[in-house]
């Protein structure tokens, strides 16, 4: 076999390296017929992170079989260029796992990847770049823009808008009393006994009456009379018995507060009488609390007969038991019970309001609470949260109230350290819940904000809304609007708009109550989205008069990319 001339073996190779290198070098210049479709159109931030999905169509005998293809999205910024993870491809001929592109027919590669946003991707484009390799031979093909970016419309969210949770009060203004005393009778009999009008539950009901009738904010209200006669003997019997007890206890305890001049008290109306023929219900109760022979039988028997006859007939046949019952329990039963029924009433609006400013040390925890909702004033209310905390330090809702007014007051780590210090007295408070959801949320905590918002479910429409918040930080647009309801602050409109629904964004900025700068630059971005310029231009205009700053921000906003160029808007930017 003859040996190749050394010569005609370097052409060889030289013709091989060249095809490579030629197969390449063509790669790149017809690079400008891969397709590339970007979804959306505009590179967009959403949940603090910048997701690119891009589909690119390499044509009919385009790939070179034996080409490696490494693609690079990158964004191109101002501070230079910003990569997402490289995808590999290859072609027919080469033995790797990578993804195959047919040089006949051509193919289809889809590409989704995701970077943190930074600020600097506000002005930037999406570019992909590529570079072809055949064994030692590498072409960099020149970038190929494929969409304008990045939207960051999404970073306006306010996370301070998050809505805290007011631990609420207990005040009642008329709390009701009740003073109680029996009145017992022998058997058979309705008369009131000496003993009885002279006993000292009966004596301690006048002196509770004969004070409250002293106080003006006391106001006996009337007395409730509820006789009773023992269940033995014949029912028609105890019906009047029980009926004439009512009666004689009436007009002995009526007699009793009319010598204590209570008002109304000559008045029928002024008693309420009730009688029961046969107490069975307290019978029951004292036999069950009594340590009387055989009570489980008595007990069975009062379960097992519903008839009144009955029953005391099968009580009779236990014969030991009985007696018992005659001596300790049946004289028990033999009574009327007087009950007066009395109105503490409370201080007026107006005199907590003014103790609260002036002296609050005298307020109960209930009235301290309430006084701070009788005034707007969060200066005001955070003023007697503090003072609830100072006489009331282990009430967990004067500090969840105090960190609540700190955080609306700005003052965040007062705040902060508040509701943590309700979290320790009452972790489990779903309203403390969603106050510790807040702080993490001002905190930039969104995942454990999320967490505290969902433990706190149920507390209030204020998790709803927080919630939305969460939701618009993840992307989830459609699920913030229904967070968001009807409700029309910032956020909620920021979530109809970045959903499509522009025409009921502008609608919540309308209904604003307490309009700033940057509800006027969501109105500019809402009209730049519907191609309203002289709109947009007055919105962009207040907003950058009440905060100039503003003006950085739009001037490197896509979204009013297309006006960028017009003299109207480098007029208001410059």
């Amino acid at each position: 076999m003859k040996k190749l001339n050394s010569s005609i073996l370097v052409a060889i190779v030289a013709v091989f390296l060249l095809s490579g290198c030629s197969g390449l070098n063509k790669m790149k210049k017809n690079a400008a017929n891969i397709k590339f479709n970007v979804t959306p159109e505009v590179v967009e931030m959403h949940g603090g992170t910048v997701d690119v999905s891009i589909d690119a169509r390499f044509p009919e005998k385009y790939f070179a079989k034996k080409a490696v293809v490494v693609a690079t999205p990158v964004l191109k910024t101002p501070d230079g260029v910003i990569e997402f993870k490289p995808v590999t491809l290859q072609g027919e001929k080469v033995t790797a796992n990578n993804k195959v592109i047919n040089f006949k027919s051509g193919g289809k590669l889809t590409y989704k990847g995701s970077i943190p946003y930074t600020d600097a991707m506000r002005l930037s484009e999406l570019q992909v770049k590529l570079e072809a390799s055949q064994g030692s031979k590498a072409v960099v093909f020149d970038p190929i823009k494929v969409a304008e970016g990045v939207v960051s419309t999404p970073a306006l969210l306010v996370n301070r808008e998050a809505q805290a949770i007011v631990a609420k009060d207990n005040f009642q203004r008329i709390i009701p009393e009740t003073y109680e005393a029996d009145i017992h009778y022998k058997i058979n009999s309705a008369s009131v006994s000496k003993n009885e009008k002279l006993a000292a539950d009966v004596e301690e009901v006048k002196s509770a009456v004969e004070a409250a009738n002293a106080k003006d904010n006391y106001k006996i209200r009337g007395v409730k009379v509820s006789a009773f006669a023992s269940p033995d003997g014949e029912f028609d019997w105890n019906d009047k018995l029980a009926d004439n007890r009512s009666k004689t206890a009436t007009k002995f305890f009526q007699a009793e507060l009319k010598k204590l001049e209570i008002a109304d008290a000559d008045k029928d109306a002024f008693f309420n009488l009730l009688s029961t023929a046969e107490d069975w219900e307290g019978f029951k109760e004292l036999v069950s609390k009594s340590k009387i022979q055989d009570k489980d039988l008595i007990l069975r028997v009062l379960s097992m007969y519903n008839d009144p006859v009955v029953r005391e007939k099968e009580i009779k046949n236990i014969s030991a038991a009985f007696t018992e019952l005659t001596e300790e329990i049946l004289p028990q039963l033999r009574r009327s019970k007087l009950e007066v029924n009395v109105d503490v009433i409370g201080k007026s609006d107006s005199e907590i309001s003014q103790l609260a400013a002036n002296n609050p040390g005298v307020l109960g925890i209930e009235e301290m609470l309430y006084a701070a909702t009788l005034t707007e004033d969060v200066k005001k209310q955070n003023a007697i949260y503090e003072a609830a905390t100072d006489k009331y330090p282990g009430c967990f809702r004067a500090w969840n109230d105090l960190g609540m007014t700190h955080v609306q007051l700005g003052e965040f780590d007062e705040g902060k350290k508040a509701i943590e210090k309700a979290s320790t007295l009452y972790g489990k408070s779903p309203v403390v819940l969603n106050n510790m959801g807040v702080v993490a949320l001002i905190d930039g905590d969104f995942e454990k904000a999320e967490g505290l918002f969902r433990s706190a479910a149920g507390a209030g429409k204020e998790v709803d809304y927080n919630m939305g918040i969460i939701n618009i930080n993840k992307g989830n647009y459609s699920q913030a609007v229904n967070n968001f309801g009807s409700v029309c602050l910032f956020n909620a409109a920021l979530a109809q708009m970045l959903n499509g629904d522009n025409a009921k964004a502008m609608k919540t900025l309308n209904c604003v109550d307490e309009a700033c700068v940057m509800t006027d630059y969501l109105k500019a971005v809402v009209y730049a989205r519907q191609g309203k310029a002289d709109n947009m231009y007055k919105a962009l205009e207040a907003a950058v008069s009440g905060m100039p700053k503003l003006k950085g921000l739009a001037k490197t906003d896509v979204e009013f990319g297309k006006y960028f160029a017009d003299s109207k808007f480098q007029s208001i930017v410059k």
